[in-house]
C-alpha cells in the first residue's frame, strides 16, 4: 500500500484535480501518470443525469471498441450437446469455478442456467439477451466478444464504469474507444431523462487517481467524430 500510496501522490501533482481536461489532455496525463510495473488498464467512468431506481430510465447496453481492451477474454458457453458436458459445466459453476470473464447460453440452455443465477447474477456473468449473450449465434457472440465488446450498465448511483483500453495503447487508439463508448452512452439516454445528462466523466488507470474530463468538450468532439 505504501508503494501505491507514494505512485498515487506523485500522480497528483502532475495535474490539477478541480480542472476539466479535454479527451486528449487527459489520456496524455493518464499515460503520464500510470507507472506501475504492469500495464494499467485505463477505465471510463460517466455519472449519468437519471434515477436509476425507476425502471423507465435504466441504461445498459453493450458496444464494439475498435480497438478492444487490450484484455485477453476468457469465455464459458452454455449450449445443447453432450448431456455429460451440460452437467459437468454446471456443476463445476455450481462448485465455485468462475474462470472466466463472460458467460454465452443459447435459449434452450437457460432453464440450466437460471438455476446458477444466484452465483453469476451478483458477479455480472450472468448471460442475458439484452447484451447479445443469450443467443443460437454462439459463434459470432464469441468473436464479438474476443474482438473487443463490453457491457455499459449504470448502478446503483447512476454511474457507468467501462474499461477503454490499456496504459500501453496508443493515445489515438484510447481516444478513439472512449469516442465509441460516449457516443454509445449518449444514444441510450431514457427519453424519461431530464436536465443534464452526462453530470460528469473521469478517466483513471489501475492505480492512479481519476482526472476529470469535460463533458462539453466531448459532445463537441463527438460531433466531429473525433479526428
Amino acid at each position: 500500500m505504501a508503494a501505491r500510496g507514494k505512485r498515487y501522490q506523485e500522480a497528483l501533482k502532475l495535474y490539477d484535480r478541480n480542472q476539466l481536461y479535454s479527451p486528449s489532455e487527459a489520456v496524455d496525463l493518464l499515460k503520464a501518470t500510470a507507472k506501475a510495473k504492469f500495464d494499467e488498464t485505463i477505465e471510463l467512468a460517466v455519472k449519468l443525469g437519471i434515477d436509476p431506481k425507476r425502471s423507465d430510465q435504466q441504461v445498459r447496453g453493450t458496444v464494439v471498441l475498435p480497438h478492444g481492451t487490450g484484455k485477453a477474454v476468457r469465455v464459458a458457453v452454455f449450449a445443447k450437446g453432450e448431456k455429460a458436458k451440460e452437467a459437468e459445466l454446471a456443476e463445476k459453476v455450481e462448485g465455485g469455478w468462475l474462470d472466466f470473464d463472460v458467460a454465452v447460453a443459447t435459449p434452450d440452455m437457460m432453464s440450466v442456467v437460471g438455476r446458477l443465477g444466484r452465483i453469476l447474477g451478483p458477479r455480472g456473468l450472468m448471460p442475458n439477451p439484452k447484451t447479445g449473450t443469450v443467443t443460437f449465434e454462439v459463434e459470432r457472440a464469441i468473436s464479438e466478444i474476443k474482438a473487443g465488446k463490453v457491457e455499459y450498465r449504470a448502478d446503483k448511483t447512476a454511474i457507468v464504469h467501462v474499461p477503454i483500453g490499456k496504459a500501453s495503447f496508443e493515445k489515438a487508439k484510447l481516444i478513439e474507444n472512449l469516442a465509441v463508448i460516449l457516443d454509445a452512452l449518449i444514444k441510450a439516454r431514457p427519453a424519461a431523462a431530464k436536465g443534464g445528462y452526462l453530470k460528469s466523466v473521469a478517466l483513471s488507470s489501475t492505480m492512479g487517481p481519476g482526472i476529470r474530463v469535460s463533458p462539453m468538450q466531448i459532445v463537441a468532439r463527438l460531433a466531429e467524430k473525433y479526428e
